[in-house]
Protein backbone atom coordinates (compact mmCIF):
# COMPACT_ATOMS: atom_id res chain seq x y z
CA UNK A 1 0.00 0.00 0.00
CA UNK A 2 1.19 3.31 -0.85
CA UNK A 3 2.63 5.18 2.03
CA UNK A 4 1.42 8.88 2.28
CA UNK A 5 4.28 11.51 3.40
CA UNK A 6 4.07 15.12 4.37
CA UNK A 7 7.16 17.63 3.36
CA UNK A 8 6.94 21.61 3.91
CA UNK A 9 8.15 23.94 0.79
CA UNK A 10 11.59 25.65 1.16
CA UNK A 11 12.43 28.80 -0.35
CA UNK A 12 16.17 28.59 -2.08
CA UNK A 13 17.19 31.54 -2.91
CA UNK A 14 15.33 34.75 -3.65
CA UNK A 15 12.29 32.87 -6.16
CA UNK A 16 12.90 29.19 -6.25
CA UNK A 17 11.12 26.45 -4.34
CA UNK A 18 12.32 23.25 -3.20
CA UNK A 19 10.62 19.83 -1.30
CA UNK A 20 12.45 17.14 -0.37
CA UNK A 21 11.79 13.68 -1.68
CA UNK A 22 11.78 10.06 0.22
CA UNK A 23 15.08 8.24 1.28
CA UNK A 24 13.43 5.13 0.39
CA UNK A 25 12.40 6.31 -3.06
CA UNK A 26 15.58 7.83 -4.02
CA UNK A 27 17.73 4.20 -2.81
CA UNK A 28 14.84 2.61 -5.16
CA UNK A 29 15.64 4.20 -8.12
CA UNK A 30 18.89 4.53 -7.85
CA UNK A 31 19.55 8.49 -7.12
CA UNK A 32 22.53 10.58 -5.93
CA UNK A 33 23.41 14.38 -6.02
CA UNK A 34 23.16 15.66 -9.35
CA UNK A 35 20.48 13.07 -10.82
CA UNK A 36 18.00 14.89 -12.64
CA UNK A 37 13.91 14.33 -11.95
CA UNK A 38 11.35 14.80 -14.89
CA UNK A 39 7.55 15.87 -13.86
CA UNK A 40 4.62 16.13 -15.43
CA UNK A 41 1.58 17.89 -13.72
CA UNK A 42 -1.72 15.86 -13.48
CA UNK A 43 -5.22 16.98 -14.44
CA UNK A 44 -6.26 16.44 -10.10
CA UNK A 45 -3.38 19.50 -9.71
CA UNK A 46 -0.75 16.49 -9.10
CA UNK A 47 3.43 16.25 -9.58
CA UNK A 48 4.72 13.32 -11.17
CA UNK A 49 8.10 12.48 -10.42
CA UNK A 50 10.30 10.31 -12.84
CA UNK A 51 13.80 9.34 -12.64
CA UNK A 52 14.22 9.15 -16.24
CA UNK A 53 12.22 10.50 -18.80
CA UNK A 54 9.04 8.07 -19.45
CA UNK A 55 9.27 7.10 -23.24
CA UNK A 56 13.43 6.65 -22.40
CA UNK A 57 12.58 3.96 -19.96
CA UNK A 58 13.03 0.26 -21.10
CA UNK A 59 10.11 -2.13 -19.64
CA UNK A 60 11.34 -5.55 -18.15
CA UNK A 61 10.00 -8.46 -20.34
CA UNK A 62 8.57 -11.21 -18.29
CA UNK A 63 7.64 -14.67 -18.58
CA UNK A 64 4.69 -15.82 -17.52
CA UNK A 65 4.35 -19.32 -17.21
CA UNK A 66 1.01 -21.74 -16.71
CA UNK A 67 0.90 -24.99 -15.50
CA UNK A 68 -1.22 -26.89 -18.06
CA UNK A 69 -1.43 -29.65 -15.68
CA UNK A 70 -3.78 -28.55 -13.46
CA UNK A 71 -5.96 -26.88 -16.16
CA UNK A 72 -8.01 -29.96 -16.13
CA UNK A 73 -11.49 -28.60 -16.99
CA UNK A 74 -13.16 -27.84 -20.42
CA UNK A 75 -12.06 -24.13 -21.66
CA UNK A 76 -9.53 -23.43 -18.92
CA UNK A 77 -6.87 -22.92 -20.57
CA UNK A 78 -8.46 -21.21 -23.35
CA UNK A 79 -9.49 -18.66 -20.85
CA UNK A 80 -6.06 -17.96 -19.08
CA UNK A 81 -4.93 -17.42 -22.14
CA UNK A 82 -7.32 -14.73 -23.59
CA UNK A 83 -6.84 -13.51 -19.98
CA UNK A 84 -3.00 -13.06 -19.89
CA UNK A 85 -3.24 -11.24 -23.39
CA UNK A 86 -5.69 -9.15 -22.12
CA UNK A 87 -3.56 -7.92 -19.19
CA UNK A 88 -1.03 -7.16 -21.23
CA UNK A 89 1.52 -9.86 -20.94
CA UNK A 90 3.87 -10.34 -23.92
CA UNK A 91 5.74 -13.76 -23.12
CA UNK A 92 3.58 -16.59 -22.09
CA UNK A 93 4.25 -20.05 -21.61
CA UNK A 94 2.11 -23.34 -20.96
CA UNK A 95 4.28 -25.78 -19.78
CA UNK A 96 3.34 -30.15 -18.73
CA UNK A 97 5.48 -31.90 -16.34
CA UNK A 98 5.48 -34.29 -19.44
CA UNK A 99 3.85 -32.94 -22.44
CA UNK A 100 0.98 -30.57 -23.06
CA UNK A 101 -1.98 -32.93 -24.19
CA UNK A 102 -3.44 -32.78 -27.99
CA UNK A 103 -6.27 -31.06 -27.16
CA UNK A 104 -4.61 -28.36 -25.00
CA UNK A 105 -2.99 -27.48 -28.29
CA UNK A 106 -5.91 -27.40 -29.87
CA UNK A 107 -7.20 -25.09 -27.68
CA UNK A 108 -4.18 -22.85 -27.81
CA UNK A 109 -4.21 -22.75 -31.54
CA UNK A 110 -8.58 -21.91 -31.39
CA UNK A 111 -7.74 -19.33 -29.70
CA UNK A 112 -5.09 -17.31 -31.37
CA UNK A 113 -6.78 -16.73 -34.02
CA UNK A 114 -8.84 -14.20 -31.87
CA UNK A 115 -6.24 -12.55 -30.50
CA UNK A 116 -4.21 -10.02 -32.57
CA UNK A 117 -0.24 -10.04 -32.75
CA UNK A 118 -0.26 -13.48 -30.55
CA UNK A 119 1.74 -16.07 -32.20
CA UNK A 120 4.14 -19.20 -31.19
CA UNK A 121 7.73 -18.45 -31.29
CA UNK A 122 8.62 -22.15 -29.58
CA UNK A 123 6.96 -25.45 -28.90
CA UNK A 124 8.78 -28.59 -27.17
CA UNK A 125 6.44 -31.44 -26.28
CA UNK A 126 6.39 -30.03 -23.03
CA UNK A 127 6.30 -26.53 -23.35
CA UNK A 128 4.43 -23.58 -25.86
CA UNK A 129 6.11 -20.18 -25.66
CA UNK A 130 3.17 -18.02 -27.15
CA UNK A 131 4.92 -13.60 -27.79
CA UNK A 132 2.40 -10.69 -28.58
CA UNK A 133 4.02 -8.32 -30.69
CA UNK A 134 1.50 -5.85 -30.54
CA UNK A 135 2.61 -2.30 -29.73
CA UNK A 136 -0.11 -0.53 -28.20
CA UNK A 137 0.70 2.71 -29.01
CA UNK A 138 0.26 2.07 -32.62
CA UNK A 139 -3.29 2.11 -32.30
CA UNK A 140 -6.23 4.76 -32.03
CA UNK A 141 -8.58 3.36 -29.33
CA UNK A 142 -11.01 5.65 -31.01
CA UNK A 143 -10.79 3.72 -33.96
CA UNK A 144 -10.84 0.07 -32.84
CA UNK A 145 -14.04 1.57 -31.12
CA UNK A 146 -15.64 2.63 -34.23
CA UNK A 147 -14.66 -0.75 -35.79
CA UNK A 148 -15.85 -2.69 -33.30
CA UNK A 149 -19.33 -0.58 -33.83
CA UNK A 150 -19.66 -1.02 -37.83
CA UNK A 151 -18.86 -4.89 -37.31
CA UNK A 152 -21.38 -5.26 -34.29
CA UNK A 153 -24.02 -3.16 -36.45
CA UNK A 154 -23.20 -5.38 -39.60
CA UNK A 155 -24.08 -8.68 -38.17
CA UNK A 156 -27.51 -6.41 -36.38
CA UNK A 157 -28.05 -5.41 -40.12
CA UNK A 158 -27.06 -8.74 -41.77
CA UNK A 159 -29.15 -11.59 -38.97
CA UNK A 160 -32.67 -10.08 -39.77
CA UNK A 161 -31.68 -9.59 -43.50
CA UNK A 162 -31.43 -13.01 -43.73
CA UNK A 163 -34.99 -13.67 -42.86
CA UNK A 164 -36.18 -10.87 -44.74
CA UNK A 165 -34.62 -12.20 -47.85
CA UNK A 166 -34.75 -15.87 -47.02
CA UNK A 167 -31.38 -16.18 -47.63
CA UNK A 168 -29.49 -19.16 -45.15
CA UNK A 169 -26.13 -18.17 -46.46
CA UNK A 170 -26.55 -14.40 -45.37
CA UNK A 171 -27.21 -15.46 -42.06
CA UNK A 172 -23.74 -17.69 -41.91
CA UNK A 173 -22.03 -14.80 -42.77
CA UNK A 174 -23.38 -12.57 -40.23
CA UNK A 175 -21.97 -15.66 -38.07
CA UNK A 176 -18.79 -15.68 -39.38
CA UNK A 177 -18.38 -11.67 -38.54
CA UNK A 178 -18.57 -12.25 -34.84
CA UNK A 179 -14.85 -13.61 -34.32
CA UNK A 180 -13.61 -10.60 -35.56
CA UNK A 181 -16.42 -8.48 -33.59
CA UNK A 182 -14.13 -10.42 -30.82
CA UNK A 183 -10.64 -10.05 -32.41
CA UNK A 184 -11.59 -5.93 -32.00
CA UNK A 185 -12.81 -6.12 -28.45
CA UNK A 186 -10.17 -7.62 -27.01
CA UNK A 187 -6.97 -5.81 -28.79
CA UNK A 188 -9.06 -2.90 -27.02
CA UNK A 189 -9.21 -4.17 -23.77
CA UNK A 190 -5.36 -4.99 -23.76
CA UNK A 191 -5.08 -1.77 -24.88
CA UNK A 192 -6.95 -0.39 -22.02
CA UNK A 193 -5.37 -2.07 -19.36
CA UNK A 194 -1.88 -1.10 -20.66
CA UNK A 195 -3.18 2.67 -20.63
CA UNK A 196 -4.32 1.94 -16.94
CA UNK A 197 -0.91 1.20 -16.22
CA UNK A 198 1.08 3.36 -17.81
CA UNK A 199 0.08 6.99 -18.39
CA UNK A 200 2.41 7.71 -21.44
CA UNK A 201 0.53 5.12 -23.20
CA UNK A 202 -2.90 6.53 -22.30
CA UNK A 203 -2.22 9.60 -23.80
CA UNK A 204 -0.40 7.78 -27.08
CA UNK A 205 -3.76 5.94 -28.19
CA UNK A 206 -5.93 9.13 -26.98
CA UNK A 207 -6.83 8.64 -23.15
CA UNK A 208 -6.10 12.23 -21.97
CA UNK A 209 -8.14 11.90 -18.44
CA UNK A 210 -8.39 8.60 -16.53
CA UNK A 211 -12.02 8.60 -16.42
CA UNK A 212 -12.33 7.82 -19.65
CA UNK A 213 -11.05 4.51 -19.14
CA UNK A 214 -13.77 3.44 -17.13
CA UNK A 215 -16.47 4.24 -20.74
CA UNK A 216 -13.97 2.85 -22.99
CA UNK A 217 -14.39 -0.07 -21.26
CA UNK A 218 -17.94 0.22 -21.01
CA UNK A 219 -18.58 0.91 -24.26
CA UNK A 220 -16.62 -1.92 -25.39
CA UNK A 221 -18.36 -4.60 -23.45
CA UNK A 222 -21.84 -2.77 -24.64
CA UNK A 223 -20.90 -3.28 -28.11
CA UNK A 224 -19.30 -6.79 -27.72
CA UNK A 225 -22.45 -8.04 -26.28
CA UNK A 226 -24.74 -6.27 -29.13
CA UNK A 227 -22.26 -8.50 -31.63
CA UNK A 228 -23.36 -11.75 -29.45
CA UNK A 229 -26.83 -10.93 -29.27
CA UNK A 230 -27.09 -10.77 -33.47
CA UNK A 231 -25.14 -13.64 -34.24
CA UNK A 232 -27.51 -15.33 -31.80
CA UNK A 233 -30.29 -14.02 -33.91
CA UNK A 234 -28.45 -15.07 -36.98
CA UNK A 235 -28.57 -18.31 -35.93
CA UNK A 236 -31.98 -18.77 -34.60
CA UNK A 237 -32.70 -17.18 -38.48
CA UNK A 238 -30.55 -19.88 -39.95
CA UNK A 239 -32.40 -22.96 -38.20
CA UNK A 240 -35.82 -21.02 -38.89
CA UNK A 241 -35.68 -20.65 -42.24
CA UNK A 242 -33.81 -24.24 -42.71
CA UNK A 243 -37.31 -25.53 -41.02
CA UNK A 244 -40.44 -23.44 -40.96
CA UNK A 245 -39.47 -21.25 -43.97
CA UNK A 246 -42.95 -22.37 -45.55
CA UNK A 247 -44.85 -21.28 -42.38
CA UNK A 248 -43.71 -17.59 -42.05
CA UNK A 249 -45.99 -15.33 -42.41
CA UNK A 250 -44.91 -12.48 -44.41
CA UNK A 251 -46.53 -9.34 -42.03
CA UNK A 252 -44.30 -11.00 -39.39
CA UNK A 253 -41.49 -11.51 -41.48
CA UNK A 254 -41.85 -7.38 -42.03
CA UNK A 255 -42.39 -6.77 -38.76
CA UNK A 256 -39.56 -8.21 -37.06
CA UNK A 257 -37.48 -6.22 -39.91
CA UNK A 258 -38.77 -2.93 -38.86
CA UNK A 259 -37.99 -3.06 -35.03
CA UNK A 260 -34.38 -4.87 -35.83
CA UNK A 261 -33.92 -1.34 -37.87
CA UNK A 262 -35.29 0.72 -34.91
CA UNK A 263 -32.80 -1.10 -32.29
CA UNK A 264 -30.26 -0.55 -34.97
CA UNK A 265 -30.77 3.05 -35.75
CA UNK A 266 -30.93 3.27 -31.88
CA UNK A 267 -27.27 1.62 -31.20
CA UNK A 268 -25.33 4.01 -34.21
CA UNK A 269 -26.72 6.92 -32.79
CA UNK A 270 -25.56 6.50 -29.42
CA UNK A 271 -22.51 5.37 -30.74
CA UNK A 272 -22.12 8.96 -32.39
CA UNK A 273 -23.66 10.60 -29.25
CA UNK A 274 -20.68 9.52 -27.36
CA UNK A 275 -18.05 11.19 -29.92
CA UNK A 276 -20.38 14.34 -30.55
CA UNK A 277 -21.37 14.62 -26.91
CA UNK A 278 -25.16 15.71 -27.99
CA UNK A 279 -27.08 14.94 -24.63
CA UNK A 280 -30.85 15.76 -26.45
CA UNK A 281 -30.08 13.36 -29.21
CA UNK A 282 -29.20 10.88 -26.51
CA UNK A 283 -32.11 11.45 -24.22
CA UNK A 284 -33.91 11.38 -27.26
CA UNK A 285 -32.55 7.51 -27.56
CA UNK A 286 -33.31 6.77 -24.30
CA UNK A 287 -37.37 7.02 -25.01
CA UNK A 288 -36.55 5.25 -28.36
CA UNK A 289 -35.89 2.27 -26.45
CA UNK A 290 -38.91 2.50 -24.59
CA UNK A 291 -40.34 2.37 -27.64
CA UNK A 292 -39.33 -0.41 -29.13
CA UNK A 293 -40.15 -2.74 -26.06
CA UNK A 294 -43.75 -1.51 -26.17
CA UNK A 295 -43.75 -3.04 -30.11
CA UNK A 296 -42.07 -5.89 -28.98
CA UNK A 297 -44.75 -6.73 -26.52
CA UNK A 298 -47.45 -5.88 -29.11
CA UNK A 299 -46.12 -8.22 -32.12
CA UNK A 300 -45.50 -10.87 -29.25
CA UNK A 301 -49.08 -11.56 -28.32
CA UNK A 302 -49.73 -11.76 -31.96
CA UNK A 303 -46.97 -14.68 -33.08
CA UNK A 304 -48.25 -17.37 -34.42
CA UNK A 305 -46.61 -20.45 -32.88
CA UNK A 306 -43.54 -21.15 -34.59
CA UNK A 307 -40.13 -21.90 -32.84
CA UNK A 308 -37.06 -19.25 -32.95
CA UNK A 309 -39.46 -15.98 -32.83
CA UNK A 310 -40.10 -15.52 -29.70
CA UNK A 311 -35.68 -15.68 -29.43
CA UNK A 312 -35.51 -13.54 -31.74
CA UNK A 313 -37.61 -10.61 -30.80
CA UNK A 314 -36.12 -10.94 -27.02
CA UNK A 315 -32.61 -10.73 -28.80
CA UNK A 316 -33.11 -7.41 -30.97
CA UNK A 317 -34.43 -5.84 -27.60
CA UNK A 318 -31.53 -7.32 -26.13
CA UNK A 319 -29.35 -5.17 -28.40
CA UNK A 320 -31.70 -2.00 -28.11
CA UNK A 321 -31.20 -2.76 -24.01
CA UNK A 322 -27.27 -2.51 -24.64
CA UNK A 323 -27.43 0.77 -26.79
CA UNK A 324 -29.14 2.54 -24.12
CA UNK A 325 -26.18 1.90 -21.87
CA UNK A 326 -23.90 3.28 -24.90
CA UNK A 327 -26.48 6.78 -24.55
CA UNK A 328 -26.26 6.86 -20.96
CA UNK A 329 -22.13 6.82 -21.26
CA UNK A 330 -23.19 9.66 -23.61
CA UNK A 331 -24.58 11.45 -21.31
CA UNK A 332 -22.29 11.13 -18.52
CA UNK A 333 -19.45 11.87 -21.03
CA UNK A 334 -20.76 14.84 -22.56
CA UNK A 335 -21.64 16.59 -18.80
CA UNK A 336 -17.66 16.79 -18.51
CA UNK A 337 -17.67 19.50 -20.74
CA UNK A 338 -19.21 22.83 -21.01
CA UNK A 339 -22.48 22.45 -23.41
CA UNK A 340 -25.55 25.06 -24.11
CA UNK A 341 -27.32 23.30 -21.70
CA UNK A 342 -25.28 22.69 -18.43
CA UNK A 343 -22.03 25.09 -17.25
CA UNK A 344 -19.80 25.79 -14.49
CA UNK A 345 -19.54 28.78 -12.17
CA UNK A 346 -18.03 29.91 -9.10
CA UNK A 347 -20.05 29.56 -5.93
CA UNK A 348 -20.07 32.95 -4.45
CA UNK A 349 -18.49 32.87 -0.61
Amino acid sequence: MARIESRKVQKVGPSTLSVSIPRHWADEMGLKRGSVLFLTSEQDGSLRLFPSKPSDSVERTEEYICNSDLCDEPRMLERIVVGSYILGRDVFSIISSERVSSEHAEEIRGIMRKLIGLGIVEETPDRITLQCSIDPRKYSLDMLLRRLSTISLTIVKEATQALIESDISLAEDAISREDEADMMYLLAMRLLISAQRRREVAEEIGLEDPLHILYFGLMLRYLELIADYAEEIARQVAELLRRYRDRLPGWVVERIGQLNDLAYDLVLKSVDCFFIGDVKIANSILEMQKFIESERDKLMQKLPEIPHLRLILWNITRIADNGKGIAFIAINSALERKTKICSTRPIPE
